[in-house]
């Protein structure tokens, strides 16, 4: 393994594995200094991998790798996905009081998936990282999970994104059909049908973590959650990494014909719809929410029209300027007590630095030149145009929608003779470690916006690939456009239109369409479970006893008898046994001991004791052996 290869594994495993050691500890004092120089590291090795390119890849299964790689559009995102997260825990390590130890962790895996899937090469990496970012986010979004409605908030934005994330997993397995194999790089190759699924898969995925139409729902229910976990989710991590697969599989989408102008339509269609549903909202993060889908429907429509390096500056560009009003937002309701836009009329008064940072956020966010999103949108927008100019027009109502939202912010938190109450709950107070991301962060939304002007956007689009620089009429137009609408709103009050307050029902017509069908589905199914396999079950149960009964009897007639024979026989085997060693040989053996002791009475016969007697043996024997030997010579 080379150093570049090293340091691109270091950016993705360190942050993920002490954010794993601190979520399991209890170390309350040393979890926000330890996540924030993790961060730190973290970020210098992502510039550095982003400098180096690196590549590498472990075999997974047969024709798919587990591969990362940093090339172009990574080296773009990289950097920011890592930098955003350092300012975000920086800003959490003054407002997170309660369980930073989990907190800090959780948010450091978080960070270490999006990471993984900015720099995943292949459909397994892919798919590792998606769904690890997908459990963080809901642990992150109920974490406080004491409270009933955080926990079902992320629970709904757990499901809805899973829903989705079904088509990555129909993607890979039409990708092995195909004959492609599984490198991103290589699904335009896929054989004709199967490439349309893997685009459709894809597409379903990605438009899912985005919260496009229609899944545009659970990003507000993902309010719930802390602060810097919205900053987080809605900036660099996973609401953008939605927008950043499309642009990653630009050239599949172009190559079905169909699934580029799909997507394009679907994110201007949700740039404008959720432009109004901002426009709508009285509480600051959800209109922050509306706008973040309503944004990330700008870099979908950039992915479809083949405007890469638009979106992706615009992907930057945008982490910057809403991470910068999330942290705000947080600010304030930590000060204040409330996120209500009502009661935060006059709070950019009371807390300059949150309110002056803000204005450059919302700005930028209105489209306002030279601020970052200015002249990012235009270059998307530039794409568009080359495409359909439909799609153009709809984009500029969009970007107007942009400006209107943006300008009911400012004018809310700079209304004169209002100064914001502090509520319950609130601390009347904004510390340094809240403050000094935004300075930052306003400081990125003030400039990123030369990543789409020349001569760095044309380096950009070469690199990337996609349109080039935008005209200077354009820049004007869109510049114009924003201003008048800023305008207009300061002196007009801004429509909230009520059938949009409620994100367009969404969230209801997924509970008509999907949830209601289920749970019937479900009860059809208990019902033919308590009627049908209960009842098997119960039968089965009632048919136990019989079987062990005919068992038992079977035992007792067949084999305990056979048991019963077997000893009976064995014990008159013995018996007879018993009677042939007592008859027999007990009898041989006392006969031949009888014999030997009268052998022995014999030879004790002539052992008198008397000299003489055993002389008179001895001539005897002399005698008898002579004769012997004559017998013997005589008939040799």
């Amino acid at each position: 393994m080379t150093a570049a290869q090293a340091v691109l594994l270091a950016v993705v495993v360190l942050p993920g594995t002490v954010g794993a050691v601190l979520a399991l500890t209890r170390a309350e004092r040393a979890a926000a200094p330890v996540a924030v120089l993790t961060a730190g590291v973290t970020t210098a090795l992502a510039v550095a991998a982003a400098l180096a390119r690196p590549a590498l890849a472990h075999p997974f299964v047969a024709g798919a790798d587990f591969a990362l790689e940093v090339d172009a559009l990574a080296a773009l995102v990289l950097p920011m996905i890592a930098g955003v997260t350092l300012l975000v825990l920086v800003f959490a390590a003054g407002s997170i009081r309660s369980a930073r130890p989990r907190f800090h962790g959780l948010m450091l895996v978080f960070a270490a998936a999006a990471l993984t899937t900015a720099t995943a090469a292949s459909l397994p990496a892919l798919l590792f990282a998606w769904e690890l970012m997908g459990a963080t986010s809901y642990a992150l979004i109920g974490f406080r999970w004491r409270d009933s409605a955080r926990v079902s908030a992320g629970l709904t934005a757990f499901v809805t994104t899973r829903t989705a994330d079904l088509g990555l997993y129909v993607a890979a397995g039409a990708a092995l059909a195909g004959g492609a194999g599984m490198a991103l790089a290589d699904l335009p190759a896929a054989d004709g049908p199967w490439r349309h699924v893997v685009a459709a898969g894809i597409l379903v995925a990605a438009l899912g973590k985005a919260a496009q139409l229609p899944f545009s729902f659970w990003l507000s229910g993902a309010m719930q959650g802390p602060s810097p976990v919205s900053a987080l989710l809605h900036s660099a991590a996973m609401v953008a990494m939605g927008g950043y697969l499309l642009l990653r599989v630009e050239p599949l989408l172009a190559s079905t014909g169909w699934a580029g102008p799909a997507a394009a339509w679907i994110g201007v269609l949700t740039a404008v719809l959720m432009g109004i549903v901002a426009l709508a909202q009285r509480e600051l993060k959800q209109l922050l929410a509306a706008s973040t889908v309503a944004q990330m429907g700008f870099v979908v429509l950039a992915a479809g029209v083949g405007a890469v390096s638009g979106g992706a500056a615009h992907l930057v560009a945008h982490a910057s300027t809403k991470a910068l009003l999330f942290l705000a937002a947080g600010a304030w309701l930590t000060a204040l007590g409330t996120e209500e836009l009502a009661a935060l009329r006059g709070s950019g008064r009371r807390w300059r630095v949150v309110g002056v940072t803000a204005t450059v956020g919302a700005l930028s966010l209105a489209g306002v030149a030279p601020l970052s999103l200015w002249a990012t949108k235009d270059a998307v927008l530039a794409g568009a145009l080359e495409a359909s100019a439909w799609l153009y027009a709809a984009g500029l109502g969009a970007a107007a929608l942009s400006a209107a939202y943006a300008g009911k912010v400012l004018w809310t938190i700079w209304r004169r003779g209002v100064r914001a109450a502090v509520g319950e709950g609130g601390t009347g107070t904004v510390g340094a470690l809240e403050q000094a991301p935004l300075v930052v962060l306003a400081a990125g939304a003030a400039v990123l916006g030369v990543l789409a002007l020349p001569p760095v956007g044309r380096t950009l689009a070469g690199a990337l690939g996609g349109h080039g620089e935008v005209s200077p009429v354009e820049l004007l137009v869109s510049a114009a456009l924003a201003l008048a609408v800023l305008l207009l709103m300061l002196r007009l009050p801004a429509p909230e239109p009520g059938w949009a307050a409620g994100w367009l029902g969404l969230e209801a017509a997924a509970h008509a369409v999907v949830v209601r069908p289920a749970l019937g589905l479900a009860h059809a199914l208990a019902r033919f479970d308590d009627r049908v396999l209960d009842r098997a079950v119960t039968a089965a149960a009632g048919a136990v006893p019989l079987l062990a009964r005919a068992a038992a009897r079977a035992d007792d007639r067949v084999l305990d008898a056979g048991v019963d024979a077997t000893a009976d026989a064995a014990d008159a085997a013995g018996r007879g046994a018993a009677r042939l060693d007592d008859a027999v040989v007990d009898g041989a053996v006392e006969g031949l001991a009888g014999r030997v002791r009268r052998l022995g009475q014999l030879a004790r016969a002539p052992q008198t004791g008397a000299v003489h007697h055993y002389f008179l043996q001895a001539v005897a024997v002399l005698a008898a052996g002579v004769v012997a030997w004559s017998v013997y010579a005589g008939t040799g």
